[in-house]
């Protein structure tokens, strides 16, 4: 391949299911549906399925993006790749920066969220009494050791564990859920609870800035559903195979989401008292197992969460050590990093860079700050996702240029609607997060974003030679030197 004559190559083991793994495991719907749907209620109050209905809409809006990229080219940078190939290098270095920082703060995020559920299962188990308030960072610590282990693996590996992981956990929730949804059908739920679809509706008084506000914690329910992007370098068909995963990991989550949010609302009630503790819950399955199944299934739901987590952090550091490991090779980063491991097919130096780094976060917000571990949870997801709004946004752009605007008509003039119905999404979900400006601690998540943004931003101006130099090399990658030559 040229523009890796000394690093090496990765090579082609993964089947679509491979592939699928990191986009499910990224997405992590274990984690997400017990901890977003209580924003979303927040604002819509019981009506959180129409959130999450709507933001499935959006989300294949933004599929669509990925899909026709990767039908075209198939690239280990990800949106690094497709947005160089049509907008240019110095967009593409930008993206690639961005979706570098959503991925390792997303494994900020879930690495920490082990270690809470982690922790939490080791107090209700009676293995770990009274605990200090660092031992959510102790046990995330662990965790990420072991995704560093995992994720120097044999990439097939990995994926597989990625898959297994994440398929028992929401198998289990899918199992809960439905035991809930018979009782209430039977009526044998507790507090007299019954079917209610009430919950897809909205509340009379509710206004519809309010309710896409609920969409907005939804959308970010789906957020990594492009991760198996990094890996179209390494599955045996992947202009088949990634956009499949893709595609199929959206609309998987879309039916998840809607299904499991309803039954959660229905089983805590859909009046105004249900919808409060609902919001209240400290897990929200976990919370209506111990209620409707019995009490031992909290604990399982519990463990099953941190696992899930753990599945996640596995997957953004995959995702992240394969973008790293694109920026070096063309030069954007320090070649080094470029290296693959002969014995195990994968990027251990890129891969080391991205979890140490992960671990000065932690140890930055432990140590230094003297942060709980849901205080850094949740600064990390909406820095993490900020930045990711960016990267999706660039992306799309990149996809209109390409399908529409180079002069080879390859789909329907009227397909546009959708890159810009999708960038209308992101636009305004960035709005929601950022006006009113936040306060408190809050106020600092939107000027980190930004302040990463801007780090990738300067070194492109900064260094034009590289710039110029990862453009050559970009554009003479496998997969997209083909497409280059076209236009």
């Amino acid at each position: 391949m040229a523009g890796i004559p000394h690093g090496g190559r990765l090579h082609r083991r993964l089947s679509v299911w491979e592939s699928i793994g990191i986009s499910l495991a990224l997405m992590a719907p274990s984690m997400a549906v017990n901890i977003n749907p209580q924003g979303a209620a927040s604002a819509v109050g019981r009506a959180v399925p129409v959130a999450f209905a709507l933001a499935t809409v959006g989300v294949l809006l933004i599929a669509y993006t990925f899909v026709r990229l990767c039908q075209r080219f198939h690239h280990a940078g990800s949106v690094y790749g497709f947005v160089g190939v049509t907008l240019g290098p110095r967009s593409g270095l930008v993206a690639g920066w961005a979706l570098l920082g959503t991925y390792m703060f997303f494994g900020v995020v879930t690495s920490t969220a082990a270690g809470i559920f982690g922790a939490t299962f080791l107090d209700r188990m009676g293995i770990w009494r009274h605990q200090p308030v660092w031992s959510g960072f102790l046990a995330g610590a662990v965790a990420l050791w072991g995704v560093f282990m995992l994720a120097i693996a044999p990439i097939r590996g990995a994926t597989r564990i990625l898959l297994s992981i994440e398929g028992v956990t929401v198998t289990l929730i899918v199992a809960v859920a439905v035991t809930i949804l018979i009782r209430l059908a039977n009526g044998t739920a507790p507090q007299r609870h019954t079917v209610d679809f009430s919950v897809f509706t909205v509340a009379p008084g509710t206004s519809g800035s309010a309710v896409f506000l609920g969409v907005v914690f939804g959308f970010l329910s789906f957020a990594g559903f492009e991760a198996a992007a990094t890996l179209g370098e390494e599955a045996h068909e992947p202009r088949r195979d990634i956009p499949r995963a893709i595609l199929g990991t959206a609309i998987f989550g879309g039916v998840y989401f809607v299904f499991v949010t309803a039954v959660e609302m229905m089983g805590f009630g859909a009046d105004a008292k249900g919808v409060v503790a609902f919001v209240n819950s400290g897990s929200l399955l976990g919370d209506l197992g111990t209620q409707y199944v019995a009490a031992w299934v909290g604990d399982v739901i519990t463990i099953g969460a941190a696992i899930s987590a753990f599945g996640c952090a596995l997957a953004c550091a995959v995702g992240a050590a394969r973008l790293l490991y694109a920026l070096a090779r063309d030069g954007a980063d320090p070649f080094a990093l470029s290296k693959i491991s002969p014995a195990r097919a994968t990027p251990v130096r890129a891969t080391a860079a991205v979890v140490i780094a992960m671990f000065v976060v932690i140890g930055l917000a432990s140590l230094v700050l003297a942060a709980k571990p849901l205080d850094l949870f949740i600064a990390s997801g909406t820095i993490g996702t900020l930045i990711l709004l960016v990267a999706y946004a660039l992306a799309t752009v990149g996809a209109a240029r390409l399908l529409f605007f180079s002069g080879r008509r390859e789909v329907a003039g009227w397909e546009i609607i959708v890159p810009a119905l999708a960038l209308v999404l992101i636009a305004y979900t960035l709005f929601r997060n950022t006006w009113p400006y936040p306060t408190g601690a809050a106020a600092t998540y939107p000027a980190v974003s930004a302040a990463w943004l801007l780090v990738g931003v300067v070194w492109v101006i900064a260094c034009p030679a590289a710039t110029r130099r990862a453009g050559r090399l970009l554009i003479a990658d496998e997969g997209l030197r083909a497409q280059a030559r076209a236009r």
